[in-house]
Protein backbone atom coordinates (compact mmCIF):
# COMPACT_ATOMS: atom_id res chain seq x y z
CA UNK A 1 0.00 0.00 0.00
CA UNK A 2 1.26 3.67 -1.30
CA UNK A 3 1.90 5.44 2.29
CA UNK A 4 0.09 8.51 3.03
CA UNK A 5 1.03 10.91 6.10
CA UNK A 6 -0.74 14.12 7.24
CA UNK A 7 -0.18 17.30 9.37
CA UNK A 8 -3.36 18.20 10.90
CA UNK A 9 -2.86 21.56 12.94
CA UNK A 10 -5.65 23.49 14.87
CA UNK A 11 -5.69 27.28 13.62
CA UNK A 12 -6.14 28.30 17.02
CA UNK A 13 -2.70 30.19 17.23
CA UNK A 14 0.29 30.58 15.65
CA UNK A 15 2.03 27.60 13.79
CA UNK A 16 4.87 26.75 16.55
CA UNK A 17 8.00 25.21 15.94
CA UNK A 18 7.07 21.43 17.42
CA UNK A 19 3.82 21.32 15.21
CA UNK A 20 6.63 22.63 12.21
CA UNK A 21 9.14 19.40 13.34
CA UNK A 22 5.96 17.14 13.12
CA UNK A 23 4.94 18.30 9.49
CA UNK A 24 8.40 17.90 8.52
CA UNK A 25 8.67 14.10 9.74
CA UNK A 26 5.43 13.74 8.35
CA UNK A 27 6.28 15.15 4.80
CA UNK A 28 9.92 13.35 5.16
CA UNK A 29 8.83 10.13 5.93
CA UNK A 30 6.02 10.58 2.76
CA UNK A 31 8.61 11.67 0.71
CA UNK A 32 11.57 8.86 1.11
CA UNK A 33 8.63 5.92 0.73
CA UNK A 34 7.31 7.86 -2.82
CA UNK A 35 3.90 8.17 -0.72
CA UNK A 36 1.73 11.13 -0.15
CA UNK A 37 1.62 14.04 2.30
CA UNK A 38 -2.14 15.72 3.22
CA UNK A 39 -2.32 18.60 4.87
CA UNK A 40 -6.02 19.16 7.19
CA UNK A 41 -7.05 22.03 9.14
CA UNK A 42 -8.76 20.63 12.35
CA UNK A 43 -10.99 23.75 12.74
CA UNK A 44 -13.95 22.21 14.53
CA UNK A 45 -13.19 24.45 17.49
CA UNK A 46 -15.44 27.14 15.90
CA UNK A 47 -14.64 29.66 19.27
CA UNK A 48 -10.80 29.40 19.05
CA UNK A 49 -10.59 28.89 15.23
CA UNK A 50 -9.31 32.24 13.17
CA UNK A 51 -8.86 32.98 9.72
CA UNK A 52 -5.85 34.27 10.56
CA UNK A 53 -4.47 31.29 12.15
CA UNK A 54 -5.30 29.41 9.09
CA UNK A 55 -3.51 32.05 6.90
CA UNK A 56 -0.58 31.44 9.44
CA UNK A 57 -0.31 27.61 8.74
CA UNK A 58 -0.20 28.16 5.04
CA UNK A 59 1.93 30.91 4.93
CA UNK A 60 4.30 29.06 7.00
CA UNK A 61 3.94 25.92 5.18
CA UNK A 62 4.69 27.46 1.99
CA UNK A 63 7.89 29.63 3.37
CA UNK A 64 9.24 26.44 4.39
CA UNK A 65 8.49 24.70 1.08
CA UNK A 66 6.90 21.79 2.93
CA UNK A 67 4.48 21.42 0.48
CA UNK A 68 1.36 19.18 0.75
CA UNK A 69 -0.39 16.78 -2.21
CA UNK A 70 -3.43 16.87 -0.85
CA UNK A 71 -5.16 19.37 0.83
CA UNK A 72 -6.05 21.67 2.48
CA UNK A 73 -8.78 20.15 3.44
CA UNK A 74 -11.37 21.64 6.62
CA UNK A 75 -13.04 19.91 9.15
CA UNK A 76 -15.70 22.14 9.21
CA UNK A 77 -16.89 21.27 5.68
CA UNK A 78 -17.10 17.89 6.80
CA UNK A 79 -19.87 18.18 9.01
CA UNK A 80 -22.45 15.66 7.83
CA UNK A 81 -19.72 13.15 7.13
CA UNK A 82 -19.12 13.02 10.46
CA UNK A 83 -22.98 12.84 11.82
CA UNK A 84 -23.04 9.90 9.58
CA UNK A 85 -20.27 7.80 11.62
CA UNK A 86 -22.10 8.92 14.87
CA UNK A 87 -25.26 7.23 13.83
CA UNK A 88 -23.44 4.87 12.27
CA UNK A 89 -22.18 4.23 16.14
CA UNK A 90 -25.40 4.66 17.72
CA UNK A 91 -26.96 2.07 15.20
CA UNK A 92 -24.16 -0.36 16.25
CA UNK A 93 -24.96 0.04 19.54
CA UNK A 94 -21.10 1.27 20.10
CA UNK A 95 -22.81 5.00 20.84
CA UNK A 96 -24.96 5.98 23.75
CA UNK A 97 -26.69 9.43 24.79
CA UNK A 98 -25.54 10.82 27.91
CA UNK A 99 -28.12 12.99 30.05
CA UNK A 100 -25.59 13.99 32.76
CA UNK A 101 -25.90 16.77 34.14
CA UNK A 102 -22.68 19.40 34.70
CA UNK A 103 -23.02 19.59 38.33
CA UNK A 104 -23.41 15.65 38.13
CA UNK A 105 -20.39 15.10 36.43
CA UNK A 106 -18.25 18.33 38.33
CA UNK A 107 -19.76 16.42 41.67
CA UNK A 108 -18.03 12.41 40.41
CA UNK A 109 -14.72 14.41 39.48
CA UNK A 110 -14.43 15.66 42.79
CA UNK A 111 -14.71 12.38 44.58
CA UNK A 112 -12.98 10.34 42.59
CA UNK A 113 -9.98 13.13 43.26
CA UNK A 114 -10.58 12.93 47.05
CA UNK A 115 -10.22 9.14 46.89
CA UNK A 116 -7.08 9.87 44.20
CA UNK A 117 -8.69 8.11 41.27
CA UNK A 118 -7.90 9.16 38.08
CA UNK A 119 -10.92 11.05 37.33
CA UNK A 120 -13.50 9.64 34.60
CA UNK A 121 -16.79 8.92 33.47
CA UNK A 122 -18.40 6.34 35.27
CA UNK A 123 -20.49 5.11 32.60
CA UNK A 124 -23.84 5.87 34.57
CA UNK A 125 -26.04 6.18 31.31
CA UNK A 126 -23.95 3.15 29.15
CA UNK A 127 -27.10 1.18 29.66
CA UNK A 128 -30.31 3.64 29.64
CA UNK A 129 -33.22 3.77 27.38
CA UNK A 130 -31.20 5.76 24.41
CA UNK A 131 -34.67 5.80 22.32
CA UNK A 132 -35.34 9.82 23.10
CA UNK A 133 -32.55 12.53 23.00
CA UNK A 134 -32.85 15.53 25.12
CA UNK A 135 -31.80 18.68 23.94
CA UNK A 136 -28.70 19.18 26.36
CA UNK A 137 -27.40 14.98 25.73
CA UNK A 138 -24.23 14.45 24.24
CA UNK A 139 -23.52 11.28 22.99
CA UNK A 140 -20.43 9.27 24.04
CA UNK A 141 -18.21 6.35 22.60
CA UNK A 142 -19.02 2.76 24.22
CA UNK A 143 -15.22 1.88 24.79
CA UNK A 144 -14.74 -1.70 25.11
CA UNK A 145 -14.28 -2.67 29.19
CA UNK A 146 -12.50 -5.38 28.67
CA UNK A 147 -9.24 -6.36 26.89
CA UNK A 148 -6.17 -3.80 26.09
CA UNK A 149 -5.32 -1.63 23.30
CA UNK A 150 -1.69 -2.36 21.64
CA UNK A 151 -0.09 0.51 20.00
CA UNK A 152 2.43 -0.95 17.76
CA UNK A 153 4.81 2.80 18.01
CA UNK A 154 7.37 3.56 15.80
CA UNK A 155 8.88 5.78 17.76
CA UNK A 156 8.56 4.15 21.07
CA UNK A 157 8.19 0.60 20.02
CA UNK A 158 4.85 -1.29 21.97
CA UNK A 159 2.42 0.88 24.47
CA UNK A 160 -0.15 -1.35 25.97
CA UNK A 161 -3.25 0.50 27.64
CA UNK A 162 -6.43 -1.61 29.47
CA UNK A 163 -9.14 -0.56 27.97
CA UNK A 164 -10.26 -0.49 31.98
CA UNK A 165 -8.48 2.52 32.11
CA UNK A 166 -10.21 3.98 29.29
CA UNK A 167 -13.43 5.93 30.10
CA UNK A 168 -16.73 6.42 27.15
CA UNK A 169 -15.75 9.65 25.63
CA UNK A 170 -17.30 12.34 24.43
CA UNK A 171 -17.95 11.78 20.65
CA UNK A 172 -20.71 14.41 20.18
CA UNK A 173 -21.36 17.48 22.18
CA UNK A 174 -24.88 18.94 23.02
CA UNK A 175 -25.21 21.23 20.09
CA UNK A 176 -24.29 18.01 17.93
CA UNK A 177 -21.19 19.18 16.73
CA UNK A 178 -18.16 16.56 16.94
CA UNK A 179 -15.53 16.21 19.19
CA UNK A 180 -11.41 16.16 18.41
CA UNK A 181 -11.44 12.40 19.07
CA UNK A 182 -14.08 11.56 16.70
CA UNK A 183 -13.17 14.04 13.85
CA UNK A 184 -9.64 13.00 13.54
CA UNK A 185 -10.99 9.22 13.38
CA UNK A 186 -13.04 9.48 10.54
CA UNK A 187 -10.81 11.59 8.80
CA UNK A 188 -7.39 9.58 9.06
CA UNK A 189 -10.00 6.71 7.65
CA UNK A 190 -11.61 8.79 4.80
CA UNK A 191 -8.36 9.91 3.90
CA UNK A 192 -6.18 7.01 3.99
CA UNK A 193 -3.39 7.41 6.33
CA UNK A 194 -1.40 5.01 6.60
CA UNK A 195 0.92 6.73 9.24
CA UNK A 196 0.20 9.16 11.90
CA UNK A 197 3.08 10.73 12.82
CA UNK A 198 2.63 13.64 15.64
CA UNK A 199 3.54 14.72 19.33
CA UNK A 200 3.69 12.17 22.07
CA UNK A 201 1.30 14.70 24.05
CA UNK A 202 -1.13 12.23 21.66
CA UNK A 203 -0.31 9.23 23.00
CA UNK A 204 -3.73 9.57 25.92
CA UNK A 205 -5.96 9.81 22.61
CA UNK A 206 -4.90 7.02 20.55
CA UNK A 207 -6.12 3.92 22.41
CA UNK A 208 -9.49 5.51 22.25
CA UNK A 209 -9.00 6.59 18.31
CA UNK A 210 -8.11 3.07 17.58
CA UNK A 211 -10.98 1.60 19.25
CA UNK A 212 -12.88 3.73 17.78
CA UNK A 213 -11.73 2.20 14.37
CA UNK A 214 -12.25 -0.95 15.24
CA UNK A 215 -15.56 0.03 16.09
CA UNK A 216 -15.98 1.03 12.52
CA UNK A 217 -14.26 -2.25 10.84
CA UNK A 218 -11.23 -0.03 9.87
CA UNK A 219 -7.57 -1.33 9.01
CA UNK A 220 -5.74 0.65 11.41
CA UNK A 221 -2.98 3.07 10.50
CA UNK A 222 0.79 2.73 11.91
CA UNK A 223 0.94 5.24 14.66
CA UNK A 224 4.63 7.15 15.30
CA UNK A 225 4.87 9.44 18.53
CA UNK A 226 7.70 11.86 18.35
CA UNK A 227 9.21 13.63 21.48
CA UNK A 228 8.28 17.29 22.60
CA UNK A 229 10.70 20.20 22.58
CA UNK A 230 11.84 21.36 25.15
CA UNK A 231 13.36 24.96 26.17
CA UNK A 232 17.08 25.33 27.52
CA UNK A 233 15.68 25.68 30.77
CA UNK A 234 13.75 22.00 30.30
CA UNK A 235 10.78 23.25 30.63
CA UNK A 236 7.91 23.08 27.19
CA UNK A 237 8.89 24.73 25.09
CA UNK A 238 6.57 28.15 24.98
CA UNK A 239 6.28 31.95 24.05
CA UNK A 240 8.74 32.72 27.37
CA UNK A 241 11.57 30.79 25.71
CA UNK A 242 11.32 33.25 22.83
CA UNK A 243 10.69 32.91 18.92
CA UNK A 244 8.36 29.74 19.05
CA UNK A 245 6.04 30.71 15.89
CA UNK A 246 7.79 29.27 12.63
CA UNK A 247 7.21 32.85 10.85
CA UNK A 248 9.16 34.58 13.69
CA UNK A 249 11.94 33.12 12.68
CA UNK A 250 11.14 34.22 8.99
CA UNK A 251 11.09 37.54 10.50
CA UNK A 252 14.20 37.23 12.80
CA UNK A 253 16.02 36.67 9.53
CA UNK A 254 16.00 32.47 9.48
CA UNK A 255 16.65 31.02 6.33
CA UNK A 256 13.80 28.33 5.79
CA UNK A 257 16.15 25.35 5.24
CA UNK A 258 18.50 26.56 8.27
CA UNK A 259 15.17 26.30 10.13
CA UNK A 260 14.87 22.80 8.73
CA UNK A 261 17.55 21.44 9.19
CA UNK A 262 17.72 22.79 13.07
CA UNK A 263 14.71 20.99 13.50
CA UNK A 264 15.42 17.59 11.14
CA UNK A 265 18.15 17.14 13.60
CA UNK A 266 15.94 17.90 17.15
CA UNK A 267 15.17 14.38 17.59
CA UNK A 268 16.73 12.38 14.53
CA UNK A 269 20.39 12.13 13.64
CA UNK A 270 22.44 10.49 11.19
CA UNK A 271 25.46 9.48 12.38
CA UNK A 272 27.30 12.63 13.29
CA UNK A 273 26.07 14.33 10.57
CA UNK A 274 25.15 18.18 11.14
CA UNK A 275 24.18 19.84 7.64
CA UNK A 276 21.72 17.99 5.60
CA UNK A 277 20.57 19.70 2.34
CA UNK A 278 16.55 18.63 1.65
CA UNK A 279 17.51 15.87 -0.59
CA UNK A 280 19.57 14.25 2.36
CA UNK A 281 16.99 14.75 4.69
CA UNK A 282 14.87 12.46 1.92
CA UNK A 283 17.26 10.01 1.64
CA UNK A 284 18.16 9.18 5.09
CA UNK A 285 15.43 10.06 7.58
CA UNK A 286 13.39 6.90 8.81
CA UNK A 287 11.29 7.10 12.05
CA UNK A 288 13.72 4.14 13.41
CA UNK A 289 16.18 6.77 14.17
CA UNK A 290 13.73 9.22 15.73
CA UNK A 291 14.87 9.62 19.36
CA UNK A 292 12.41 8.75 22.38
CA UNK A 293 13.42 10.97 24.93
CA UNK A 294 12.82 14.74 24.53
CA UNK A 295 14.83 17.25 22.76
CA UNK A 296 16.18 20.88 23.97
CA UNK A 297 16.09 23.95 21.85
CA UNK A 298 19.45 25.39 21.19
CA UNK A 299 18.82 28.92 19.90
CA UNK A 300 22.59 29.20 19.44
CA UNK A 301 23.00 26.70 17.26
CA UNK A 302 20.33 27.57 14.61
CA UNK A 303 21.84 30.79 14.67
CA UNK A 304 25.09 28.97 13.77
CA UNK A 305 23.27 26.73 11.16
CA UNK A 306 22.02 29.87 9.96
CA UNK A 307 25.03 31.96 9.26
CA UNK A 308 26.48 28.63 7.43
CA UNK A 309 23.75 28.45 5.40
CA UNK A 310 23.82 32.35 4.52
CA UNK A 311 28.09 31.66 4.06
CA UNK A 312 27.09 28.57 1.62
CA UNK A 313 23.94 28.99 -0.23
CA UNK A 314 23.74 30.23 -3.74
CA UNK A 315 23.83 34.06 -2.99
CA UNK A 316 20.62 34.71 -5.28
CA UNK A 317 18.71 32.34 -3.28
CA UNK A 318 19.72 34.05 -0.33
CA UNK A 319 18.87 37.40 -2.19
CA UNK A 320 15.81 36.06 -3.39
CA UNK A 321 14.71 36.02 1.25
CA UNK A 322 16.95 38.90 1.29
CA UNK A 323 14.83 40.88 -0.65
CA UNK A 324 11.80 40.22 1.17
CA UNK A 325 13.65 41.73 4.53
CA UNK A 326 14.30 44.77 2.50
CA UNK A 327 11.18 45.35 1.76
CA UNK A 328 10.43 45.46 5.05
CA UNK A 329 12.74 48.67 5.58
CA UNK A 330 10.91 50.16 3.00
CA UNK A 331 13.59 49.61 0.33
CA UNK A 332 13.20 48.89 -3.35
CA UNK A 333 16.15 46.36 -3.61
CA UNK A 334 15.75 46.88 -7.88
CA UNK A 335 16.78 50.67 -7.43
CA UNK A 336 20.15 50.28 -6.36
CA UNK A 337 22.99 48.11 -5.57
CA UNK A 338 22.67 44.45 -6.74
CA UNK A 339 21.22 42.55 -3.68
CA UNK A 340 23.27 39.68 -4.85
CA UNK A 341 26.34 41.18 -4.83
CA UNK A 342 25.49 42.64 -1.12
CA UNK A 343 24.78 38.98 -0.37
CA UNK A 344 28.33 38.58 -0.88
CA UNK A 345 29.99 40.99 0.52
CA UNK A 346 27.81 40.83 3.49
CA UNK A 347 27.21 37.54 4.33
CA UNK A 348 30.87 36.59 6.26
CA UNK A 349 29.65 39.24 8.71
CA UNK A 350 25.78 38.93 9.16
CA UNK A 351 24.13 36.07 10.90
CA UNK A 352 20.66 36.86 10.27
CA UNK A 353 19.01 38.07 6.89
CA UNK A 354 17.51 40.70 9.46
CA UNK A 355 21.04 42.13 10.70
CA UNK A 356 21.99 41.65 6.84
CA UNK A 357 19.35 43.74 5.48
CA UNK A 358 19.50 46.92 7.96
CA UNK A 359 23.50 46.83 8.24
CA UNK A 360 23.01 46.98 4.15
CA UNK A 361 20.17 49.68 4.05
CA UNK A 362 22.32 52.80 3.52
CA UNK A 363 23.62 50.94 0.16
CA UNK A 364 19.95 52.16 -0.98
CA UNK A 365 18.68 54.91 0.93
CA UNK A 366 20.36 58.04 2.99
CA UNK A 367 20.46 57.39 6.77
CA UNK A 368 19.03 59.44 9.17
CA UNK A 369 22.18 60.45 11.39
CA UNK A 370 25.55 59.21 12.14
CA UNK A 371 26.73 56.89 14.77
CA UNK A 372 27.64 58.79 17.99
CA UNK A 373 30.47 56.72 18.70
CA UNK A 374 31.79 56.59 15.09
CA UNK A 375 31.60 60.07 14.93
CA UNK A 376 33.04 60.99 17.70
CA UNK A 377 36.28 58.72 16.61
CA UNK A 378 36.45 59.58 13.01
CA UNK A 379 34.99 62.87 12.43
CA UNK A 380 38.38 64.93 13.80
CA UNK A 381 39.74 68.46 13.12
CA UNK A 382 40.84 67.90 9.47
CA UNK A 383 38.69 65.12 8.50
CA UNK A 384 36.55 67.71 6.34
CA UNK A 385 40.20 68.53 4.18
CA UNK A 386 40.54 64.90 3.79
CA UNK A 387 37.03 64.03 3.00
CA UNK A 388 37.22 67.35 0.44
CA UNK A 389 40.36 65.49 -1.30
CA UNK A 390 38.68 62.57 -1.83
CA UNK A 391 35.64 64.07 -2.95
CA UNK A 392 37.72 66.24 -5.62
CA UNK A 393 39.60 62.96 -6.70
CA UNK A 394 36.35 60.55 -6.87
CA UNK A 395 34.73 63.49 -9.33
CA UNK A 396 37.39 63.66 -11.75
CA UNK A 397 37.51 59.14 -12.53
CA UNK A 398 36.01 58.38 -15.51
CA UNK A 399 35.10 54.74 -14.96
CA UNK A 400 33.47 54.03 -11.07
CA UNK A 401 35.58 50.53 -9.88
CA UNK A 402 36.39 49.52 -6.84
CA UNK A 403 40.35 49.13 -7.36
CA UNK A 404 40.61 52.63 -8.71
CA UNK A 405 38.52 54.31 -6.34
CA UNK A 406 40.75 52.38 -3.49
CA UNK A 407 44.02 53.07 -5.47
CA UNK A 408 43.03 56.86 -4.91
CA UNK A 409 42.76 56.20 -0.94
CA UNK A 410 45.82 54.98 -0.50
CA UNK A 411 48.27 57.83 -2.76
CA UNK A 412 45.98 60.41 -0.56
CA UNK A 413 47.35 58.27 2.58
CA UNK A 414 50.53 58.43 1.39
CA UNK A 415 50.65 62.27 -0.06
CA UNK A 416 48.98 63.50 3.61
CA UNK A 417 51.43 60.95 5.40
CA UNK A 418 48.91 59.43 7.33
CA UNK A 419 47.55 56.06 8.02
CA UNK A 420 45.00 54.65 5.85
CA UNK A 421 42.35 54.07 8.48
CA UNK A 422 42.69 57.99 8.91
CA UNK A 423 41.71 58.35 5.17
CA UNK A 424 39.51 55.53 5.06
CA UNK A 425 37.57 55.36 8.64
CA UNK A 426 36.23 59.42 7.91
CA UNK A 427 35.40 58.38 4.52
CA UNK A 428 33.50 54.98 6.08
CA UNK A 429 31.34 56.79 7.70
CA UNK A 430 30.59 59.73 5.67
CA UNK A 431 28.97 57.42 3.69
CA UNK A 432 27.49 54.79 5.38
CA UNK A 433 26.96 56.52 8.68
CA UNK A 434 28.55 53.82 10.84
CA UNK A 435 32.38 52.79 11.71
CA UNK A 436 31.83 49.25 10.06
CA UNK A 437 31.11 48.44 6.72
CA UNK A 438 32.05 45.62 3.86
CA UNK A 439 35.51 46.86 2.45
CA UNK A 440 35.60 50.16 1.40
CA UNK A 441 36.32 49.75 -2.23
CA UNK A 442 33.73 47.43 -2.33
CA UNK A 443 31.28 49.55 -0.50
CA UNK A 444 32.49 52.78 -2.60
CA UNK A 445 31.69 50.45 -5.71
CA UNK A 446 28.26 49.14 -4.64
CA UNK A 447 27.23 52.70 -3.30
CA UNK A 448 27.87 54.40 -6.87
CA UNK A 449 29.32 57.84 -7.68
CA UNK A 450 26.35 59.99 -7.09
CA UNK A 451 25.77 59.08 -3.49
CA UNK A 452 29.47 58.55 -2.61
CA UNK A 453 29.36 62.31 -3.65
CA UNK A 454 26.64 63.67 -2.41
CA UNK A 455 27.44 61.53 1.04
CA UNK A 456 30.97 62.96 1.04
CA UNK A 457 29.44 66.41 0.55
CA UNK A 458 27.23 65.90 3.38
CA UNK A 459 29.87 64.86 5.95
CA UNK A 460 32.21 67.90 5.39
CA UNK A 461 29.43 69.94 6.10
CA UNK A 462 28.55 68.32 9.23
CA UNK A 463 32.45 68.21 10.42
CA UNK A 464 32.44 71.85 10.05
CA UNK A 465 29.43 72.29 11.78
CA UNK A 466 30.99 70.12 15.47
Amino acid sequence: MSKKTRFAPSPTGYLHVGGVRTALFSWLYARKHGGKFVLRIEDTDLQRSTKESVNAILEGMTWLGLEYDKGPFYQTERFERYQKVIQQLLDQGDAYYCYCSKDRLEKLRAEQMARKEKPRYDGCCRNADSSHQKDDAVIRFKNPDKGEVVIRDLVKGNIVIANQELDDLIIARADGTPTYNLTVVVDDLDMGITQVIRGDDHINNTPRQINILKALGAELPEYAHVPMILGDDGARLSKRHGAVSVMQYRDQGYLPEALLNYLVRLGWSHGDQEIFSIDEMIEYFDLDQVNVAASTFNSEKLLWLNHHYLMHSDPSHVAHHLSWHMGNLGIDPTEGADLVEIVKVQRERCKTLLEMAMSSAFFYKEFAEYDEKAVKKNFKQGSDEVLQKLHDAFSLIAEWNGEQLHQIVLELADAMDLKLGKIAQPLRVAISGTSVSPPIDTTLSLLGREKTLTRITRAIEYIKKL
